[in-house]
């Protein structure tokens, strides 16, 4: 009988320890660490005020970045597939762009040759 309540004991001293590191230790850290406003009341005043001017910009980088999730989850594909389509396309339609640009330019370049009366071939 003396050899089951030390087994007993030791249970309840593991289940005392197990309980104290799982709730101690998360309650230790929050109470270590500090809140955004103690940070950033740390920062040098120059630091603030970049900050503050860079705050909304950075909103509506992650409120759009967001929405982009919201639409992404909307496909029966997986995220990342759908997000390396949508990168896909936006390059292809940046090129697509850059090419309608540069032939612009190109025809208004030979428009200018032709009326300033010099050969449309630049090699002659």
């Amino acid at each position: 009988m003396a050899a089951r309540s030390g087994r007993l004991g030791t249970w309840l001293k593991m289940l005392a320890a197990g309980g104290a590191v799982c709730v101690g230790g998360p309650a230790l850290v929050m109470w270590v660490s500090p809140t955004d406003e103690e940070l950033f009341k740390k920062y040098n005043p120059e630091l603030q005020k970049k900050s503050l001017e860079r705050r909304y910009e950075k909103q509506k980088d992650f409120d759009d970045f967001v929405v982009r999730l919201k639409e992404y989850s909307k496909s029966d594909k997986p995220i990342w597939v759908v997000q390396e389509e949508a990168e896909r396309k936006k390059k292809e339609e940046l090129l697509r762009q850059d090419f309608l640009g540069a032939e612009e330019a190109r025809a208004r370049k030979e428009a200018l040759r032709r009326e300033s009366g010099l050969s449309s071939n630049p090699d002659s």
